[in-house]
């Protein structure tokens, strides 16, 4: 009778090994823990860096945290809980002083000096340009403005009648909490928004932010609630859904690698080519508006289609930018919103001017838009989840807002499409009601 040896004994797994298969963000969960005590005890004791390395540290242990937390929570995973939980408990945290001066410093240099949002943009938005079938491409970014813009006249015109009825002036109504909610976000549609009523209506620009700004907050998270029951519907009617893609692919066309991913294996050099060809589009933006006088972002987008449409760029090149795309979505998504709440989530303007008759006319706003995205969507040859999802991010905080609704639905690849409703309808909004608001004084 042979007798077992220690090495023919089955091996127990140290006690850690079940733990580190429990991830939050993309490290196992004791690893996290201690990187995320450290920095938690290097900022409670003012010794963060003040620069984008102690800006990193603050959105990744913050960001991986509510992210995995939120993806958790029974019920709530299905309606938004990590991007409501990245963008919410954030902003609560300031809202009490629970964030000492270092730590918001730390993220404002990142967030606000270096733009990181800017960047985590141009990534997302050239990566899926660039990474997409040309002919599905430039058939969603046309058909995309049609809903756009019926979605904002009819917006508008419910949005202030809901108000009227619920005793409201319908000035008001319309500028001040219509408006603002289809603005495009705060950066490129709230600050130059009440910047021309101000120069209008003679009141500062400053206090006209605090009345804009809560309605583009809450017709966010309406939004990002919109788009996570789009999203539910979606998975059980798939006769609706595209998932993920935007323009239906005909029975008669020839599409069948549409939908694959060919950005090829992982290279991290082309990954470095991604990072200069988004830089550059970004860039060719900027000098675009420039000279034009048109949204930078929306000119990026319109570069970057058109450069994809006539192929000019390596394909070698288009994998880099899409394999970019896909490292930065997966692991700075939730850690960007988290900087968004710390710095551009006022719960302080929002809670002083909130009303129920506030809230219907937001909601009344942001139900239009996705509605009209969901039914217009039939005529266009568009799946209508996704269109609708499209649509409500016109109802969404810019770039935030497109973060933010697209992962609540699993759907970045649809950036391009959210940025044309959300800076290219927020443009037109912005110069349209500001327009009107004079014609009206004068």
């Amino acid at each position: 009778m042979e007798m077992q040896t220690s090495h023919d004994l089955p091996k127990t797994p140290p006690p850690t090994k079940g733990w580190m298969t429990v991830k939050v963000g993309s490290v196992p969960l004791p690893v996290y823990l201690a990187m995320a005590a450290l920095i938690f005890v290097t900022g409670y004791l003012q010794q963060l860096p003040v620069n984008m390395l102690g800006g990193f540290a603050v959105i990744l242990t913050l960001g991986w945290l509510l992210g995995t937390i939120g993806a958790t929570i029974p019920g709530l995973k299905h309606f938004g809980g990590p991007a409501i939980l990245s963008l919410l408990v954030p902003s609560i945290l300031v809202f009490f002083n629970l964030l000492n001066p270092n730590v918001l410093a730390a993220t404002n240099i990142l967030m606000k000096q270096a733009n990181f949002l800017y960047f985590y943009i141009a990534c997302l938005v050239c990566g899926s340009i660039l990474g997409m079938n040309r002919k599905i491409l430039i058939q969603g970014l046309f058909r995309m403005i049609i809903p756009m813009f019926l979605g904002m006249v009819c917006a508008m015109a419910v949005g202030t009648l809901v108000g009227v009825l619920l005793g409201l002036k319908w000035q008001h109504t319309l500028f001040y909490i219509v408006t603002p909610v289809l603005a495009g976000g705060i950066g490129e549609g709230i600050l130059p928004l009440s910047l021309g009523y101000s120069s209008i209506t003679g009141v500062a620009s400053e206090q006209l932010v605090a009345q804009l700004i809560p309605a583009t907050i809450i017709g966010n998270f309406f939004a990002i609630l919109c788009t996570a029951l789009l999203n539910r519907f979606g998975e059980k009617h798939p006769d609706y859904s595209g998932q993920g893609q935007l323009v239906k692919i005909g029975k008669t066309e020839d599409m069948s690698d549409a939908l694959q991913d060919q950005s090829g294996a992982l290279d991290v050099k082309l990954m470095g080519a991604g990072v200069l060809t988004a830089c550059t589009l970004f860039i060719a933006g900027g000098l675009l508006q420039h000279l034009t006088g048109f949204p930078g972002p929306v000119l990026m987008i319109i570069l970057a289609a058109f450069l994809k449409y006539v192929n000019i760029i390596p394909q070698e090149t288009q994998n880099g930018a899409k394999q970019l795309y896909k490292f930065i979505s997966s692991n700075f998504t939730f850690p960007l919103m988290a900087g968004l709440g710390l710095l551009y989530i006022p719960l302080k303007d929002v809670v002083a001017t909130l009303s129920w008759q506030y809230f219907i006319v937001v909601i009344s706003v942001v139900l239009t838009v996705v509605s009209v995205g969901f039914f217009v969507s039939r005529f266009l040859n568009m799946n209508p989840v996704e269109a609708a999802i499209v649509s409500a991010c016109q109802s969404g905080m810019g770039g935030t807002g497109d973060v933010a609704i697209l992962s609540t639905a699993d759907r970045m690849n649809l950036m391009p499409f959210a940025q044309v409703a959300t800076r290219l309808g927020g443009a037109i909004t912005v110069i349209t009601m500001t327009a009107i608001l004079r014609f009206i004084f004068h």
